[in-house]
């Protein structure tokens, strides 16, 4: 099979995502600041999520500019990966209506930490297909960042137990980590 159908679908898949999320976000009770202020948790975790979800998106265009064909074994890393994305706007929205509370803020941790997994297992699938000269094999090199960000996830998950608002903040650096455009697939490719 090719890989458009693949694309086309978590495309699709991760829009569906976005809508959700923001449709979760209710609009104020009153027209002053204090009614607004009391969207700021919801919209907080909103604005993470949504830019997770984009970090994601864009990962994995580039990801799958890499591939020449799928096989089940893709198909089936990439499903588990959209399982696991899938659930992000629920943890969002529990994470939002109970903010800095330890539980919601670890199982939103754990969200994170799922797709994390299920991504690097789709590159792993990629590269079983494709052979450890890939042109992915070439670009992930020593991965840093991948392998940062599941110990980092870890840590915050423990420390929602301890300081909730560490927790958010340590989401936040792995997302600003990732922000930062990774060009390594880009570079192998030979695009600018």
């Amino acid at each position: 099979m090719g890989k458009d159908r693949l694309a086309a679908f978590s495309d699709g898949v991760i829009a569906i995502l976005i809508t959700i999320m923001v449709l979760e976000l209710k609009v104020p009770h009153g027209a002053d600041w204090a009614a607004l202020r009391g969207l700021g948790p919801a919209l907080l975790s909103y604005v993470l999520s949504f830019v997770y979800l984009a970090i994601y998106w864009n990962n994995h265009h580039h990801l799958i500019h890499t591939v020449e064909r799928v096989d089940g074994l893709i198909l089936w890393a990439n499903s588990h990966l959209l399982f696991w994305l899938s659930l992000i706007p629920a943890a969002t929205a529990w994470m939002g209506d109970n903010f800095l509370a330890s539980l919601p803020t670890a199982i939103y941790g754990i969200t994170l930490l799922m797709p994390a997994i299920a991504y690097y297992l789709l590159q792993m699938a990629i590269m079983h297909k494709q052979g450890t000269q890939s042109l992915l094999a070439q670009a992930l090199g020593t991965d840093l960042k991948g392998k940062i960000s599941p110990v980092l996830y870890f840590a915050a998950i423990g420390l929602a137990y301890v300081s909730p608002w560490l927790s958010i903040a340590i989401y936040a650096l792995v997302a600003v980590m990732w922000l930062v455009p990774d060009r390594r697939i880009e570079h192998v490719l030979g695009e600018n």
